[in-house]
């Protein structure tokens, strides 16, 4: 598995976004919640989105800050979910108020990850 985060790993269709929320199942680990949802199409691909909310950092340098780390966090970890046999559009959400360091969020992603991946193997 390549260690990129191409064009077709990234979510950006409006109408997966507006199901994800609708009909997706979450799973939190602070400082992230991970909304998911399992993609019907032939994906060959894991599709991530990241936000971090206005609410919590006013400043678009920070916000913009978080979500490439948060992206870089997550392209060094999705070799968790490689051996998912169905595809998922995941959205991270930032829910803290602080910001953390690279190592931390990488941190943070391979525990949400993990839970994930655990919640999904249940069901």
């Amino acid at each position: 598995m390549k260690q990129t985060l191409g064009k077709t790993e990234k979510l950006k269709s409006k109408i997966v976004i507006s199901t994800l929320f609708e009909e997706g199942r979450s799973v939190k680990s602070f400082p992230f919640k991970l909304v998911y949802l399992r993609l019907t199409n032939n994906a060959k691909d894991h599709q991530a989105a990241f936000s971090v909310p206005k609410r919590s950092f006013k400043l678009a340098v920070d916000r913009n800050r978080l979500k490439r780390l948060m992206r870089e966090a997550y392209r060094k970890n999705k070799t968790i979910l490689a051996e998912e046999e169905h595809r998922y559009a995941l959205m991270f959400i930032y829910l803290g108020r602080k910001k953390f360091s690279l190592p931390e969020l990488e941190n943070s992603i391979q525990k949400i990850l993990t839970k994930f991946r655990e919640q999904e193997q249940t069901e």
